[in-house]
């Protein structure tokens, strides 16, 4: 069959932010202002007020559609034209018949910007997307689940960790949760963190302030070390991580196996985080393949996402022996289940992986 539509659509919506804040996309109290892109109070990041994501749906001439998702938090609308000006012409008329046209496609976007330095951000971001839906599409076509077409015997859950719980929140029947570094000083975080937790930093410390927190972190028997430093320094991540006992955890920031392999080669980590909305479902196996061969955890990163990002996760935890983990944001898959046909299931403190043909989601509406 043959690819005869590419559409992409910015997704925007509003959100009560203060309800919002501690959880995915706004993890601290944001710097006051009219404008919808705020500095965070402590991290050194811009985040939105308003729920933000890209969208894209790729149809063929046999009648079957497949739906993507970019991790788009930000100017979701930089995404779509790339989707619509560069990508779209380079997959309209192309063959897609199985897993083997997905890899030639994924090469033929990677290599539109390859020379002129388009090698990440929102770039590969619009790919992911547009590699999410291509699964989607093979899945329905063969009549399998993603998961199924990724490995013969996938698991049917996934357990969940819960993730960004706000301050003094109950975490009810989770005894797995990540909370973030979200005060001024480590002092005030640590007379409140709870022990045992993975621990989210967001890129704020330096090499000197990351060790001294990170034994901290030992001392109270952290699950993880997440996002500890700068994501642009493998060497101080892997001088960290080799001195510390608690694991370093890395993988969102990172879009290719091109962009994780000095990590790797720097011992830098022993949670591999890939967010499918960044990297699609043929990076993610791609780097989890070597995550496997260094005896690398893999759990799979999920901050804000729509129903696409959401499932193409799951399936992806679902077929990957490496992973027993995956993140649950609740506000998130709340908003992403106002929109779809069929829920994303929670059920006790796993994720039911969906059955149906593909991603097994559907829009009954979209914003």
């Amino acid at each position: 069959m043959r690819i005869t539509g590419v559409e992409a659509r910015a997704i925007r919506l509003p959100r009560d932010i203060a309800a919002a804040t501690g959880t995915a996309g706004s993890p601290t109290v944001l710097a006051p202002g009219a404008l919808d892109y705020r500095w965070s109070s402590v991290y050194p990041c811009l985040y939105s007020v308003n729920f933000e994501t890209a969208l894209v749906r790729v149809s063929t001439d046999k009648g079957i559609f497949g739906w993507g998702e970019a991790q788009a938090p930000l100017a979701p609308e930089v995404a779509c034209a790339i989707i619509d000006r560069l990508l779209a012409p380079v997959l309209l008329g192309e063959e897609i018949g199985g897993p083997g046209d997905i890899a030639r496609l994924w090469d033929r976007l990677y290599s539109t910007m390859r020379v002129r330095g388009q090698t990440g951000g929102f770039m590969l971001d619009a790919i992911a997307a547009i590699d999410i839906a291509l699964w989607d599409i093979v899945g329905k076509a063969e009549s399998v689940s993603v998961a199924k077409l990724l490995c013969e015997s996938p698991e049917t859950r996934v357990p969940a960790y819960l993730s960004g719980l706000a301050r003094g929140a109950d975490p009810g029947p989770f005894d797995k949760i990540k909370v973030f570094y979200d005060t001024a000083e480590p002092d005030e975080f640590f007379a409140h963190a709870p022990a045992h937790a993975a621990v989210d930093a967001l890129w704020r410390l330096t090499p000197d302030t990351a060790l001294d927190f990170g034994r901290e972190l030992d001392r109270r028997g952290a699950m993880w070390f997440e996002a500890p430093l700068p994501p642009e320094d493998p060497l101080a991540h892997g001088e960290l991580a080799g001195r510390i006992e608690t694991p370093v955890a890395l993988g969102e920031s990172y879009r290719t196996r091109y962009e994780i392999a000095p990590f790797y080669r720097a011992n830098a980590l022993r949670v591999f985080q890939p967010d499918l909305g960044r990297c699609g479902i043929s990076e993610a196996r791609a780097m989890a393949e070597r995550a496997a061969a260094s005896g690398i955890e893999v759990v799979p990163h999920i901050s804000v996402a729509f129903g696409p990002q959401l499932a193409a996760a799951l399936h992806f935890a679902a077929a990957t022996p490496e992973c027993d983990l995956a993140e649950y944001n609740p506000n998130i898959v709340a908003i992403a289940n106002r929109f779809l046909s069929a829920p994303i299931v929670l059920d006790g403190t796993s994720y039911v992986i969906p059955e149906a043909p593909g991603l097994g989601v559907d829009f009954a509406d979209l914003p």
